[in-house]
């Protein structure tokens, strides 16, 4: 589903930016002029896209000739070149600037990631991304997110089961809420990991009277809160803390003993990283 996803996203911006023709390049420069380009790094951070960036040269025009220098995941600073394309000069001016939206996002997007898990070093927890992302461009957030060195939550809302405070006040409560979803997994044959967020002590501990489920979201829990949820459920779910963490209290909830931590803004409060495609 995923390389599905991929394709149709660029299969629309492509659609979206060139519509019946790139005018500016068509007007004034030869149909069978040639040329080559490379990606100038202008700014330090995590590179990642590269692998898009190709298929979307490919999408265009499968006969450019791509030269890759550098890997995604790799840390970069101004100067470096990570590839240079050859081709027809339409193609490089038609794929400039959707090549350059995609990894700026994409590279802004595992630039911030690796701080957070910089920040983890020498703890078990791991940082995890959330659906606060661009519509449509989700897989490719999410891709950016595992370059940097997280890792993803679920990728929408058919991959895992997540009763949040709304679900639960809808259903009547923990209790049926999540006896409800056992009965729908078992009666629609599926396999889906679940999770239930927590708002206060006693909540925990009537999931843990319930049981059956995979993982406990400690949501808005304080770091002294959080400590204590993690020695009462004691091993026997994964734990998550969620809900306003920032970077300087990372460290904090991360040394309670959590498994994870989920981070929204990973993905809604980034900088794109600098970079421009040139002609060689």
């Amino acid at each position: 589903m995923e390389e599905q996803l991929i394709e149709e996203l660029i299969d629309l911006a492509i659609k979206e930016d060139i519509g019946d023709g790139d005018h500016s390049s068509q007007s004034c420069i030869p149909e069978t002029a040639t040329g080559k380009v490379q990606l100038l790094v202008k700014e330090e951070g995590i590179i990642a896209g590269i692998g898009i960036a190709e298929k979307v040269f490919k999408k265009v025009d499968p006969e450019v000739k791509m030269g890759i220098f550098i890997k995604d995941g790799t840390k970069v600073k101004p100067g470096d070149i990570a590839f240079t394309v050859e081709g027809k000069v339409w193609t490089l001016l038609k794929t400039e600037r959707l090549v350059l939206n995609i990894m700026q996002r994409m590279s802004g997007i595992a630039t911030r990631t690796n701080e957070y898990v910089q920040e983890l070093e020498g703890l078990n927890t791991k940082v995890l991304d959330t659906r606060k992302t661009t519509p449509g461009l989700r897989v490719l957030e999410k891709m950016a997110v595992k370059t940097g060195g997280g890792e993803n939550h679920r990728m929408g809302l058919y991959d895992m089961i997540m009763l949040k405070d709304n679900h639960i006040d809808f259903a009547g409560g923990i209790e049926k809420a999540i006896t409800s979803v056992k009965e729908y997994l078992k009666e629609n044959n599926k396999d889906l990991k679940i999770e239930v967020e927590v708002r206060n002590m006693d909540e925990l501990n009537e999931v843990l009277r319930v049981g059956g489920i995979h993982r406990i979201m400690l949501d808005n829990f304080t770091p002294e809160q959080t400590r204590e949820a993690v020695r009462v459920i004691d091993g026997r779910y994964e734990t998550e803390s969620s809900g306003g963490i920032t970077m300087d209290t990372l460290r904090d909830y991360a040394e309670c003993g959590v498994d994870y931590i989920s981070v929204g803004a990973l993905t809604h409060h980034i900088k794109s990283l600098d970079m421009s495609l040139k002609a060689m």
